[in-house]
């Protein structure tokens, strides 16, 4: 769900205030800005510059003057006037430099930074307090400084054979202009209950407002902008974990530099800049740690990335003298644009951006999105800590409170920081009256079903999937199939569909019936009638829903499946923590639609009945959970992921039927790295015994067609199968699949060819036990291993790619070429 919701408030990203001073801090010998010089005001305000050495003053009451101190230079001070908002600032360098080469000599910031780590526990309230809780404000805004943005309306030409011809008026930044002069694009406030205990930290939101939406998207709400404690070993910056800056191996990944001393709290701080020793944007860190000289723990952290977009995080503490412990008060997050060519890719959605390298950067015009950003503030009060706190679910990372989405006006005026200005107050009419005028809850509902593969239909979704599709087996398989909505009940779910085979000239369908038992747990318990065909020996995961893809290219060149009629009971439940289970009952009639025969106790079978019990389980252990209203969700998907499921047959029950017993498992990791490349890994195993027919064995997920040449082998290639094994080469009763995938930025040949390399390696053992019960089908034996390697070029134009895999191993053929598959690819963008 955050791909779509990213387009609803990073579409374009000045705190609205009455007096705003930005400027740049320089050396006056070389003209180099000056990264991370403190700025203080005569009226308190303090700030550091950026890396670039600018900065940013926003306040609610006149600034008269300010003071500029870096370490190594002589302060500065500034008398501000009224008709002046930008300075350029200039610091002389101290003619003695005895104090900078004492420093570098003794490195006293190597032995900051090392007593700051091993202070760490002692320092971290999540260590030293036995419980805390705590109420927290948050706002966020998407806005743009008007003031910033050009009103002129412009005319667009286009090009011809004889010159430039008038198209059009674009009035887009215009329009923006207009809007941001008036409110914020998008905001939204949080109150929440912040609860530490038996090493846990839980959040409850007690009351949340979103301008435009009735019902809040939850997937925002929940969703963790920067990391909450300074202290991990990791920290995390939008959905990016880096390496902390205090980290127990922070010296290999960053270099430190004593700036300055300066008090905050009563307590005199440590001004230390760390940053990042490759030289790559996308790898790490940099920013500013303020260190208690006494205690060494951190009393203020900013922290950063530079790059396609500016984002930076910023953690405020005060100081408990009882506990002589600095605990955190305040966090603020921001987002602005940065200077790149390239798309990004934020919240799991890509927005593209103009072209701004650095030798174009200052002279192309600048349009409204590059003064839009997104501004995250939050405040912490009513702290008490080291009391009981009985947690329930702790499993559960946030919980929304029911009464959250209608708290009246006296609650947010009890918990707000400040009373919201005349900006903001004008957010929620305005954008609430755009809304309902765009429809954008029914926009949103429809974004949301679209993504999972549904088109709403007032009362029924329809399945995308059920619409056309084609095989070798049935040819096109044209249908139609859907559920019923929450607008037909909340409680009782319809579900079924209707498909005909062009090329078996025959009609399939399946129609089921489902109730709710329990919301809080996502539990409901069904029952269905089916008629239909599957591909045989093909394992699928009861509880994993299939996605939605436009195209499935792999079931194209399947010729081999069997038709099962029968009933069906299932149960589904998130009872248990962090799993997603379900319990299907079935009893089916299978008849191979292949020449087939199952030898069994002396008889043969061309058709048989199989009654089962089948368990299936995904467990998410590193997934974050969020309890709403509706149900539970996944807010935070992270790996490694683990499936299983168990499946037995019940032999008594139906006549003719067989004793057998299944077990599969799945496990799926994937990594990504800060470098932009990812890394994906796959591990499936299947084993089966007993009496149990070809039908529902394994097939190790083939995906080449019999031909004699590559060229007439091309097709399209799938996701995880094995791109060189050919359709019904191999069966197995028992099976162990491994997958290796390392994917790297995309490379730009030509504007319009940018091409994604990715590196793909599979292999594969199994084994058939009483091969002798198979009759018909000609196979051969996995026992030795299955192995291939190869190349995916996806994107290579429009979507389309290529890819190329070759065979080797023991099961290796004897011609070159029929080793050798080349497929193309397709990936769709969506923008979502």
């Amino acid at each position: 769900m955050k791909q779509l919701c990213v387009w609803f408030f990073l579409l374009t990203l000045s705190m609205q205030a009455q007096f705003h001073i930005s400027g740049t801090v320089r050396a006056s010998a070389t003209n180099m800005p000056l990264g991370y010089a403190t700025i203080t005001s005569a009226q308190g305000n303090h700030s550091v510059t950026d890396v670039d050495g600018r900065f940013d003053l926003v306040t609610k009451t006149p600034l008269t003057n300010l003071k500029i101190s870096y370490l190594g230079y002589y302060t500065t001070s500034v008398t501000l006037t009224p008709e002046t908002s930008y300075y350029t600032i200039y610091l002389d360098p101290k003619q003695s430099q005895s104090n900078a080469v004492l420093l570098a000599q003794t490195n006293p910031e190597i032995a900051i930074i090392q007593q700051t780590i091993a202070n760490k526990p002692h320092n971290n309230p999540q260590k030293k307090l036995s419980s805390f809780e705590f109420t927290s404000y948050n706002k966020l805004i998407v806005s743009a400084p008007a003031d910033s943005i050009s009103s002129k309306i412009d005319s667009i030409f286009v090009d011809r054979a004889y010159g430039k011809k008038f198209s059009k008026l674009d009035s887009t930044n215009y329009k923006i202009k207009e809007m941001v002069s008036e409110h914020h694009l998008f905001q939204t406030e949080k109150v929440s209950r912040y609860q530490f205990a038996n090493h846990t930290l839980k959040e409850t939101i007690l009351g949340t407002k979103m301008a435009g939406f009735k019902q809040p998207i939850y997937e925002i709400l929940a969703f963790n902008l920067q990391s909450f404690s300074i202290y991990d070993s990791s920290y995390e910056l939008f959905e990016t974990k880096y390496n902390s800056p205090i980290a127990d191996n922070a010296f290999k990944d960053y270099t430190y530099k004593i700036l300055d001393t300066v008090a905050i709290g009563n307590r005199d701080s440590f001004m230390i800049l760390f940053k990042n020793k490759k030289k790559s944007r996308t790898t790490g860190l940099e920013g500013v740690l303020y260190i208690d000289t006494k205690s060494f723990a951190i009393t203020k952290a900013i922290m950063r990335i530079k790059g396609v977009i500016d984002i930076s995080g910023t953690h405020e503490f005060d100081y408990i003298a009882s506990e002589d412990l600095w605990f955190p008060i305040q966090k603020s997050f921001r987002i602005v644009k940065g200077q790149n060519d390239d798309d990004i890719k934020i919240l799991g959605g890509t927005i593209q951006f103009d072209g701004d390298t650095p030798e174009n950067f200052g002279t192309r015009k600048r349009a409204a999105s590059d003064y839009s950003y997104l501004h995250s503030e939050s405040s912490n009060f009513d702290i008490t800590y080291n009391t009981p706190i009985p947690l329930k679910n702790i499993f559960i990372a946030v919980k929304l409170d029911p009464k959250a989405l209608h708290q009246p006006e006296q609650f947010w005026e009890k918990y707000r920081k400040d009373s919201l200005d005349l900006r903001s107050q004008k957010t929620y009419l305005a954008l609430d009256s755009i809304a309902i005028k765009k429809k954008i809850a029914s926009r949103l509902r429809f974004g949301r079903k679209v993504i999972n593969g549904y088109v709403p239909l007032r009362f029924l979704d329809m399945d995308l999937r059920k619409i056309v599709s084609y095989n070798n087996y049935e040819g096109f398989r044209l249908g139609f199939g859907g559920i019923t909505n929450e607008q037909f009940s909340r409680y009782i779910q319809i579900n079924g569909h209707v498909a005909y085979g062009t090329k078996d000239d025959t009609f399939k369908y399946n129609l089921g019936l489902a109730t709710l038992l329990n919301r809080k747990s996502n539990s409901w318990i069904g029952i269905a009638y089916t008629d239909d065909v599957k591909e045989i020996a093909s394992t699928v995961y009861a509880i994993e829903k299939k996605p939605f893809k436009l195209y499935d290219p792999r079931p194209i060149n399947i010729s081999t499946f069997y038709n099962y009629v029968g009933w069906s009971g299932s149960f589904e439940t998130k009872l248990l923590p962090k799993t997603e289970s379900a319990l299907v009952v079935s009893s089916i009639e299978v008849s191979p639609l292949f020449k087939y025969l199952f030898k069994y106790n002396g008889t043969l079978y061309s058709k048989y009945t199989l009654t089962t019990a089948m368990l299936s389980m995904q467990w998410s252990p590193f997934s974050t959970y969020m309890q709403t209203p509706d149900g539970r969700i996944e807010s935070e998907k992270r790996f490694p992921k683990f499936t299983f499921q168990f499946t037995k047959s019940l032999p008594n029950i139906a006549p003719d039927a067989f004793d057998f017993s299944k077990i599969e498992f799945k496990a799926e990791h994937e990594k990504k790295h800060l470098n932009g490349h990812k890394t994906n890994l796959l591990v499936e195993a299947g084993f089966a015994s007993g009496a149990i027919p070809l039908t529902h064995l394994y097939n190790n997920s083939p995906n080449n067609i019999t031909k004699k040449t590559i060229i007439q082998r091309i097709t399209f290639a799938s996701k995880n199968s094995f791109e060189t094994m050919y359709f019904n080469e191999f069966f197995s009763s028992e099976y162990i699949y491994f997958q290796f995938k390392h994917s790297f930025n995309r490379v730009k040949i030509i504007p319009k060819v940018k091409p994604s390399l990715v590196l793909v390696s599979r292999m594969g053992w199994g084994d058939m036990q009483k091969p002798q019960q198979h009759i018909g089908l000609d196979y051969k034996n996995l026992t030795d291993g299955f192995f291939e390697s190869g190349i995916e070029l996806n994107q290579l134009f429009n979507g389309l790619g290529l890819t190329a895999f070759y065979r080797y191993g023991p099961n290796q053929l004897p011609k070159l070429e029929d080793n050798i598959a080349v497929k193309l690819s397709f990936v769709l963008k969506l923008g979502l």
